[in-house]
């Protein structure tokens, strides 16, 4: 086999390989007498097919089919002995191949970029410091029984958080306007879910009670003919309730999966899993930090095949969020790929870099983390030894969480060299949803 290599441009590469005539042909030969020993044709009994015959019906099938094979096979070879290693599939170019003279073919491929690592003592990171304080414990209680709440009528003035039901009529200049009318709608005060002015013109008011409400809509709603327009609405609320917390007793404590230990084991429970959601948040933000650090300092070339790859995920991932009852091709049609290209790159990025870091300073997965974190994910079902034994019987599932281990693992070593800052913080802040950088 004759390789030879040369970079067309960028992380382009354009690989020649010439093979010898009698690896395609003897290969030929040795499928075609296999075929003759079964093949069943018009005239001749099994097995009693002319080879002539054989080759005239079925050898150029066989023969493309074989070479299928071999390009498969020796681009690799060719590859590994270049000492280079694509990023994605070739696009393969047949120059020769007719029988009895060498194969030759040309493959046109990415190669992966060189990282060049910054110095990681660059880095520098806040680390939130907090813990679950006995107020932080009563507000997740209230915010559990709010869940369960119930609602009860009243003839009161209607207040922030009941919930009312209303007919109202919009108009503007005098005219009703589209989507400006409804009969028994239902309405939290203060969920934000009306045009700005409209929730607060309805506190005071009773059952059966009729007002009118002057509003001005924002700049920026999503109908451009009411953008910053002053109109008016007539609102008449027929019914109003207040919402009704359910007490801390044995029915609550049971909704959330506590059978026994009443209010003292709930609230432990609550405690226990505010405490594991603040570790987490308290990581990921750390994580975060790192990783964007790592992206913004590292310049890269990208291969286009990869960026492709990642947009081709990133797209399957929405695809799946919507039900996955969308065909590949309306999906690229509904999500092209200038929706996921930024998200892509940078994913791109940071495996490349992750990966020369974990190169660079033979780093491997830690089994007992992985392990760790198999029976953290397991600790939240009713059966965890079952959803362990599941991970580690599924090589896809414990795939991904290696991956998440292992990347773990390098912002631990990055931490290690880093220049990091303990910021004190409350249980809230810490839990706060944080932007990606």
């Amino acid at each position: 086999m004759q390789v030879s290599i040369e970079t067309t441009s960028g992380l382009e590469r354009r690989l020649t390989v010439n093979l010898p005539a009698e690896i395609v042909d003897h290969e030929v030969d040795k499928r075609l007498q296999q075929a003759a020993q079964n093949v069943r044709l018009n005239g001749f009994r099994k097995g009693k097919v002319p080879m002539k015959v054989v080759r005239q019906r079925f050898g150029a099938g066989v023969r493309q089919e074989v070479i299928g094979d071999v390009l498969g096979r020796t681009f690799y070879d060719a590859v590994q002995k270049e000492d280079v290693k694509p990023a994605g599939q070739p696009s393969i170019e047949i120059v020769k191949s007719e029988p009895g003279e060498n194969l030759e073919y040309i493959a046109t491929f990415e190669v992966y970029p060189e990282v060049e690592l910054m110095d990681l003592a660059a880095v520098s990171v806040e680390r939130p410091v907090a813990e679950v304080t006995d107020k932080d414990v009563d507000n997740m209680i209230d915010v559990l029984r709010k869940q369960q709440q119930s609602w009860k009528d009243t003839k009161r003035k209607a207040q922030k958080g009941d919930r009312v039901t209303i007919d109202f009529v919009g108009r503007k200049d005098g005219e009703e306007f589209e989507g400006g009318k409804a009969e028994g709608q239902q309405l939290v005060l203060g969920s934000g879910q009306m045009v700005p002015g409209f929730e607060d013109g309805i506190l005071g008011m009773k059952p059966g009670e009729e007002s009118d409400i002057d509003v001005t809509f924002p700049e920026d709603y999503q109908a451009e003919e009411l953008r910053g327009a002053a109109v008016t609405f007539n609102i008449k609320v027929t019914a109003s309730e207040k919402p009704e917390l359910p007490a801390l007793d044995e029915e609550l404590f049971k909704s959330y999966g506590v059978e026994e230990g009443g209010e003292e084991k709930f609230r432990e429970e609550v405690r226990n899993n505010m405490q594991r959601e603040l570790k987490n948040a308290a990581l990921n933000k750390i994580k975060t930090q790192v990783m964007d650090q790592l992206f913004e300092k590292h310049t890269v070339d990208l291969p286009a095949a990869l960026i492709a790859g990642e947009v081709r995920t990133l797209r399957g991932q929405m695809v799946q969020q919507f039900g996955g009852q969308i065909s590949a091709e309306d999906a690229e049609k509904m999500l092209p790929d200038t929706m996921f290209e930024d998200q892509a790159k940078r994913r791109v990025v940071l495996g490349l870099v992750v990966g020369e870091i974990v190169k660079q300073n033979k780093l491997s997965v830690d089994a007992d983390r992985v392990k760790a974190k198999v029976e953290e994910l397991a600790s939240t079902y009713q059966q965890p030894e079952e959803v362990v034994e599941y991970y580690y019987n599924n090589r896809e599932l414990l795939s991904g969480v290696e991956s998440v281990v292992l990347e773990d693992q390098v912002v631990d070593f990055v931490l290690d060299t880093a220049e990091v800052k303990e910021v004190k913080s409350s249980y809230d802040d810490v839990i706060k949803p944080q932007q990606q950088g």
